[in-house]
């Protein structure tokens, strides 16, 4: 199944489910109890909006090979994790906004693991269990900041930093599935899931022993090789393999240019 988040132009945000290219409104909540009502919003009239509003943004830094390569960092011996604000996400179709504090604002394409049910010290061998489904994200990152602080909340905290969506879906295998990042139509990255140095369980359960998973965290389990700066009036499209794919636009903040 498809879950979504969407508005109207005569309603206000709930949670849908996606049917083809029709909507039906969810009475309650993915994460809990809900009704699905009969699909049948033309998915054309619907604006799309982040389909979780996570309160933890877990994000695994180094967990492909050629990614920390072309960092010149070494790959770590455990998962390397930071958070992003929930203040960073915006939806499919929103705007990037360059922050005026950094020069060098780059796309990272990943998988995005959504949390359905709460957990703590999860073994992986249970770890899908706790999942609801998957997106698509891209941990956009001031890599200039980053590497001058010398921890990263600045570099990765800015609103707009974190894009999600288009919708969640439950049914899918995330042990090989292509990721690729295009920007103005050129690929910039493209990789499998397979590559990733700590699998989802792996992520879920080493997250889980340091923090309780809540229905809606979301983890961003890392980005492939290929990462590269953003100008404004970009348009940058994540796409994974039986996902969907994800866009959005770049734009200098306004008045900061």
């Amino acid at each position: 199944m498809r879950f979504i988040r969407f508005q109207t132009r005569t309603e206000p945000a709930r949670f849908g489910w996606l049917h083809e290219d029709k909507v039906g409104a969810l009475d309650g909540s993915p994460f809990s109890e809900f009704r699905r009502q009969e699909a049948d919003i033309p998915l054309e009239s619907v604006r799309l909006l982040a389909p979780v509003l996570p309160g933890k943004i877990i994000c695994v830094g180094r967990n492909y090979v050629e990614h920390a390569k072309e960092h010149n960092a070494e790959v770590p011996d455990v998962p390397l994790l930071f958070l992003k604000p929930p203040s960073s996400v915006i939806g499919p179709d929103q705007t990037i906004i360059l922050p005026p504090q950094s020069q060098q604002v780059e796309h990272e394409a990943e998988l995005v693991v959504v949390v359905g049910k709460r957990g703590r010290w999860i073994e992986p061998e249970r770890a899908l269990d706790y999942v609801l489904g998957y997106t698509i994200g891209n941990d956009v990152t001031a890599r200039d900041l980053q590497r001058r602080d010398g921890q990263w909340t600045r570099a990765k905290g800015f609103d707009t930093f974190c894009v999600l969506g288009p919708w969640i879906e439950t049914e899918l295998d995330p042990a090989d599935l292509m990721i690729t990042c295009h920007v103005n139509g050129e690929l910039r990255q493209m990789a499998s899931t397979r590559d990733m140095v700590f699998h989802i369980e792996q992520l879920i359960a080493f997250a889980s022993s340091i923090m309780t998973l809540e229905p809606g965290d979301v983890i961003m389990t890392g980005t492939p090789a290929g990462v590269s700066p953003l100008r404004a009036g970009d348009q940058v499209v994540v796409a994974i393999e039986h996902l969907g794919s994800l866009r959005s636009i770049v734009a200098a903040e306004p008045g900061r240019a």
